[in-house]
């Protein structure tokens, strides 16, 4: 179009959605194969497809956001209405895994010894590592604030130094979780105690390594000036996101690890 008389962006035609969508596919196929068969071939496949297709389905978006001046305030208000949405469909994702949690534990079953934790399972301690990932859950929420004031106030030192800090602090929390996970006396096979506790915890650290890959990339774009005082969505969507596996980790901790052990 050589003149466009509106705000709204009309999108050009991408290869990226139908070869994310192969990629997922290939991605599921390779996770398969993997549980049945113990060969990662396809899955190493689908995962350095899915990587190769993120990096330029992003470089694409931010051309068109930084570059080209295609997100008018019209364009960030649906962006921001469709992270909202985004969020909420997160949200009763884990919901359907603290509905099981209840379900089982809240009237345990003859099969469960009639208590919960079930008969031979020792739950962790909540005081101990999940209690410090909880610490430092809360600290990144803080640092992750901070980031986003200093955005605003074009400090851009400081949001990079406290955007740093958050991404240290999501990856020190992923790894005291893979240490939990290793040393935990129970496993994914334990009932269904085992069942809803790493399926749970597990999404929401798959979760936490989303969140810590999508802060990454903000902090990449804040070294390049990407960002201004007033045209920064992309490191908002990546904060509301943040804030939003602070949540729930806090409602796991409070039901799973805490009142259910």
């Amino acid at each position: 179009m050589a003149h466009q008389a509106h705000s709204y962006h009309m999108v050009d035609p991408s290869p990226w959605p139908i070869f994310g969508a192969a990629a997922a596919l290939l991605t599921t196929s390779g996770l398969i194969m993997w549980f049945h068969h113990n060969s990662m071939q396809l899955l190493n496949l689908g995962l350095i497809t899915t990587t190769l297709i993120m990096i330029q389905w992003w470089r694409d978006i931010v051309r068109e956001s930084t570059f080209q001046g295609h997100h008018t305030l019209t364009v960030q208000k649906g962006l921001r209405y469709g992270m909202i949405l985004f969020i909420t469909s997160e949200a009763f994702f884990f919901l359907g895994f603290f509905w099981a949690f209840f379900h089982s534990s809240l009237a345990p079953t003859p099969e469960l010894g009639g208590q919960w934790p079930p008969t031979g399972i020792k739950p962790l301690n909540p005081l101990e590592v999940p209690l410090l990932n909880t610490a430092i859950l809360l600290a990144s929420g803080i640092t992750v604030t901070w980031a986003h004031h200093s955005i605003t106030e074009g400090n851009r030192n400081q949001a990079m130094y406290a955007l740093g800090l958050t991404i240290l602090l999501g990856f020190y929390f992923t790894m005291l979780q893979a240490t939990e996970y290793y040393e935990a006396p129970f496993s994914i096979a334990d009932g269904v105690y085992g069942s809803t506790f790493f399926i749970a915890t597990g999404f929401h650290g798959l979760h936490v390594i989303i969140g810590s890959s999508f802060l990454s990339i903000c902090l990449l774009r804040l070294t390049k000036f990407h960002f201004t005082s007033n045209h920064h969505f992309g490191f908002e969507a990546a904060a509301w996101y943040w804030h939003f596996v602070d949540i729930i980790w806090l409602f796991l901790y409070m039901t799973i690890y805490w009142w259910g052990s």
